[in-house]
């Protein structure tokens, strides 16, 4: 027998699960548009706004010019 808390439980396990998943889609989303701001910009004006990045951010972001457009900075 499914009562009402079961539907409760799961509606709110729902919306949480949705959640997460849309905030992971949205940074990724904005991780590739810095990206591809990235790969136009000029050689100065790149390092420039990668050393105002955290440098974690900065190592991965480096990692992924260099991998999908072969831009070393």
């Amino acid at each position: 027998m499914i009562t009402q808390t079961d539907i409760a439980v799961w509606a709110a396990s729902g919306l949480l699960a949705a959640g997460l998943g849309w905030s992971r889609y949205a940074k990724a989303k904005a991780r590739n548009n810095l990206v591809r701001r990235l790969a136009t910009m000029d050689v100065e004006a790149r390092r420039k706004m990668l050393s105002r990045l955290n440098p974690a951010v900065a190592m991965e972001v480096r990692q992924e010019l260099l991998e999908r457009f072969r831009i070393m900075t």
